[in-house]
């Protein structure tokens, strides 16, 4: 679809779309589909009428209507995408209704946008980023897991049971359901704490009666009987360890290997939250403030998707809320702060961009989307043509689009030592009297919602 964008005052835009003949005629199609299905016509069951007798017993500009009224807003809001407005309304549509469905066919579409946001030259901006060093003690619990996965089991002898021992024990529950020979660890956590503290001190050969308590607040009993326990005997940290446990001779080349595992894995945490500081400090320093109704949509989307999230997990929203001690206000409150940075992020990445002048080009779009389709194992071509007949190719531009500018702004703020930048946040500066916004804006300081 062609698209040109008429500027009007107050931060109101027009539309005027062009809309290519084989999408009028494909929403001709199906309206006439869904009106042969729900318009009953004597002598034709539902959904069998032939076209010809449906345009002479409603009229052509019936179908027109019906294909127009139902595929308007998806031609809308895909122009509008493309033309990088933000509608933060409902457009008014002005149109004529098409005379014939192998023609190309324009609307218009007056609407309020997002007013374009100004940033701050972003070269002047001092983000905090931490050293990427290992700690020396996350390299000691790398060794000691290892340690752990060669350790020898032997029999603890007469001694009680403690944490860290292997049991090996009969479960019987109150109806005689039995499940023999289960093999727990005391302090893995596995295990409900009524049974854990039940467990811990008991010997070969005893048998415990336990009544605990389930999610639901009822309760459940269970009788377990120990009949073995084992303790962990683990390897020496050495050579002869590293030998066994992985591809190295020596203690030191393993420690060497976990410590640079680690640091990658470090310097890319450390990187990925530089980058979201630094977006965030473009937001701040620009003082973004996204208007309500992109916020509102923003927020909706994020809450069906968390709600479809929990229901594939076979959790019901209102058992999430009483396991975790929420209200639906207090998520909704939540998914809103999340949706007003996620909209703020855009906003402002979206002004670097432009004032870059930087342009996605076809084949940048193609490759991002064979890359996609190889980690999903689909057909790289089938997906680009329907992509490509959707549209929604341009949600891809625009992402690489924003991610570019993204790149640029990371690699050009001023990186700072943490605690230089944690003094100064901690500074009084007058504007932190001023009252907070309606919308508030999470910062990686706070607490992250939900």
């Amino acid at each position: 679809m062609e698209t040109t964008v008429e500027k009007l005052e107050n931060d109101t835009v027009r539309l005027t779309v062009d809309v290519p003949a084989h999408d009028v005629h494909h929403a001709v199609e199906h309206a006439t589909t869904d009106l042969a299905n729900n318009v009953k016509i004597p002598g034709f069951r539902p959904g069998k009428v032939p076209p010809q007798i449906l345009v002479q017993r409603l009229g052509k500009e019936r179908i027109y209507s019906e294909a127009v009224d139902s595929h308007i807003s998806g031609w809308f809001w895909s122009a509008a995408a493309r033309a990088r407005i933000r509608p933060i309304a409902n457009p008014q549509f002005d149109y004529e209704l098409p005379t014939e469905d192998a023609q190309d066919w324009r609307f218009t579409a007056t609407v309020p946008v997002q007013p374009k946001v100004e940033v701050v030259d972003w070269t002047t901006l001092e983000v905090g980023k931490p050293e990427a060093e290992v700690p020396a003690e996350l390299v000691d619990q790398e060794l000691e897991a290892l340690r752990e996965t060669v350790a020898e089991l032997i029999p603890a002898g007469d001694r009680p049971a403690r944490n860290g021992d292997t049991l090996v024990v009969d479960l019987i529950s109150p109806n005689g359901d039995e499940q023999r020979d289960t093999v727990v660890e005391l302090g893995a956590g596995r295990l409900v704490e009524e049974v854990e503290s039940a467990l811990r001190g008991a010997s070969a050969g005893e048998t415990k009666s336990v009544t605990y308590e389930l999610a639901d607040e009822s309760s459940a009993s269970v009788e377990i009987l120990v009949k073995d326990v084992k303790e962990k005997v683990l390897p020496e940290l050495d050579d002869e360890l590293a030998r066994s446990a992985s591809e190295f001779d020596t203690l030191a080349e393993l420690r060497a290997d976990i410590e640079s595992r680690l640091g990658d894995q470090l310097a890319a945490e450390i990187d990925n939250a530089f980058r979201a500081n630094a977006v965030d400090s473009l937001v701040r320093e620009s003082k973004v403030n996204p208007a309500g109704p992109l916020v509102e949509s923003r927020a909706r989307e994020l809450l069906n998707g968390f709600v479809r999230s929990l229901e594939r997990r076979g959790i019901a929203p209102e058992t999430y809320l009483e396991l975790t001690g929420r209200t639906a206000e207090q998520l909704i409150e939540a998914m809103t702060a999340e949706a007003a940075l996620s909209v703020a992020r855009e906003l402002a990445l979206e002004a670097v961009a432009d004032k870059l002048e930087i342009q996605v080009s076809d084949d940048e779009v193609r490759a991002l989307i064979r890359e996609q389709a190889e980690e999903s194992e689909e057909d790289a071509d089938n997906m680009i043509e329907e992509l490509w007949h959707s549209g929604r190719h341009e949600d891809l531009r625009e992402d690489i689009r924003l991610r570019a500018a993204l790149d640029r702004v990371a690699a050009e703020v001023k990186p700072i030592a943490m605690d230089v930048a944690e003094a100064r946040n901690a500074i009084w500066t007058p504007d932190k009297e001023t009252p907070q916004a309606e919308t508030k804006l999470w910062t990686p300081g706070s607490k992250e919602p939900a």
